[in-house]
């Protein structure tokens, strides 16, 4: 039923096979598989399930993977920006003049981040049960009707829109969207089970009735220009080694392009407190109580599938079956039971070289009274980078990295974008910071750091009761 590396215990593979096990019955699943992706490898994989295969379900057997093929066209134009054959804040009518008004007037990344306003599905038959035609037939339906809300105001899920990112990418590439995920992904990540059509061993897509134990085959298709929307096929150990692209740890794609996949542009839900789902360009985004993952799911008829990453871990999960109706908790439930039966141990702690002016940063700053803490990354000495977080609870926190002589540029939160620059006094000595026009000093409000406003003369003190004349 299992299979498992020499480091993962008998006792995990046995409570993940009978997660797989209660799923697959509990939700009358045809068939379902699954595997477990940790520092790069597949470490577990199950299946259950023989209903529309020619036996039992393997990391060989090929399912539609549906939406998940949104993160493949994402990829590719992502890896166009950074050959820079596109821009994100270019319109699309600028890379598809056929294409001037309507969504032509939406940017790649609001089609990206499904923030484009674009309607959801196309116009006519249901384009997921019924064989598609070329870029030709989706032209006319993309008007100024095609624009259900303003773009870039609000999260609008869009299938067309990745069905015009498809002819996007292959248009600057000279070529069509397949083939350049083929050349840029598939073939470099040696994915030689990702296909466009099912070969086999290849699941069936089936519908399992909602209340009797009978199933009924679905329609299989090519979906035309809207393919890029939810084409691919593929399988546990293809879409296992997939999951290092969203972890950030393949070739593929640079660092900062997987960060930036990985960076929400639209919020899913926004009747909650905190954000649970969001989406990055062509990513899923999952928060749960502050853990966040990466991703994408995918539902075809017959089909689901979901491909989701730890972001802190880089722990992974795919699993994929061959139901209309699919699983419930499965892929979540599968990556918990693995970190808590088999936490990441701590990275063994060494000393790093730190470059000199990254060390005379370190240690206590204020920002007025508030104090604040410098320290050097693990990777100072590659990257010229530090961290700087608030103390006592109070305080913003950004990342910063180096960007040329004497300056710092910060990667995130607050102070994302934002210059972080040591002023030195007479003497050579940093006297300050400043950092986008705050001064952060060594001591509270230091008189002798040219603070904005001054400071009072009279500096800190105890002033005894009784009212104060402003000025005096």
């Amino acid at each position: 039923m299992s299979s498992r590396t020499p480091g993962l215990l008998p006792s995990t593979t046995r409570t993940l096979d009978r997660l797989l096990a209660a799923e697959q019955a509990a939700c009358r699943l045809p068939s379902v598989v699954a595997g477990l992706v940790r520092d790069g490898e597949l470490v577990w994989t199950g299946g259950r399930g023989r209903a529309g295969l020619d036996g039992e379900p393997t990391p060989d057997t090929q399912y539609r993977v549906g939406s998940i093929t949104k993160s493949f066209v994402a990829a590719g134009v992502v890896r166009a920006v950074e050959d820079g054959l596109v821009d994100l804040e270019d319109r699309v009518g600028a890379h598809l003049p056929e294409l001037a008004q309507g969504v032509g007037r939406v940017t790649v990344g609001q089609l990206l981040g499904q923030a484009s306003g674009v309607q959801a599905e196309t116009d006519g038959p249901w384009w997921e049960r019924t064989p598609g035609g070329g870029w030709e037939s989706l032209v006319p339906l993309l008007g100024e009707s095609a624009l259900r809300h303003r773009p870039g105001t609000r999260f609008h899920y869009s299938n067309v829109g990745f069905g015009v990112l498809g002819e996007l990418l292959g248009r600057v590439r000279g070529s069509s969207w397949f083939e350049v995920v083929d050349e840029q992904f598939l073939r470099p990540l040696g994915m030689a089970r990702t296909s466009t059509r099912p070969q086999r061993p290849a699941a069936r897509g089936l519908a399992v009735h909602p209340w009797a134990d009978l199933v009924l085959p679905e329609p299989e298709h090519d979906a035309g220009a809207m393919a890029p929307a939810g084409q691919l096929w593929s399988t546990v150990a293809d879409l296992a080694r997939w999951a290092t692209v969203v972890a950030g740890t393949s070739t593929v794609l640079r660092p900062e392009s997987v960060r930036a996949m990985r960076q929400p542009q639209s919020v899913g839900d926004t009747r909650g407190a905190a954000w649970s789902s969001a989406y990055g360009l062509g990513l899923q985004l999952w928060n749960d109580g502050g853990r966040r993952s990466a991703g994408h799911s995918g539902s075809m008829p017959g089909f689901v599938a979901v491909l989701r990453v730890d972001v802190d871990s880089g722990d992974g999960v795919v699993a994929m079956t061959n139901s209309t109706s699919g699983f419930a908790d499965l892929p979540v439930r599968l990556l918990r039971a693995l970190a808590e039966a088999e936490p990441h141990l701590p990275p063994e702690w060494a000393p790093r070289e730190v470059p000199a002016d990254v060390l005379e940063l370190v240690g206590p700053w204020y920002w007025g009274p508030t104090p604040l803490l410098v320290t050097a990354a693990p990777d100072a000495a590659a990257t010229g980078g530090f961290e700087l977080r608030g103390m006592l609870g109070r305080g913003r926190s950004s990342r910063f990295v180096r960007e040329g002589e004497g300056r710092w540029r910060g990667l995130d939160d607050y102070y994302a974008g934002e210059l972080l620059r040591p002023v030195r006094g007479a003497d050579g000595s940093v006297g300050h910071l400043d950092l986008a026009s705050f001064r952060l000093t060594r001591s509270p409000y230091d008189p002798d750091a040219d603070v904005p406003g001054g400071v009072d003369e009279r500096g800190w003190t105890a002033p005894g009761p009784g009212p104060r004349t402003l000025g005096t």
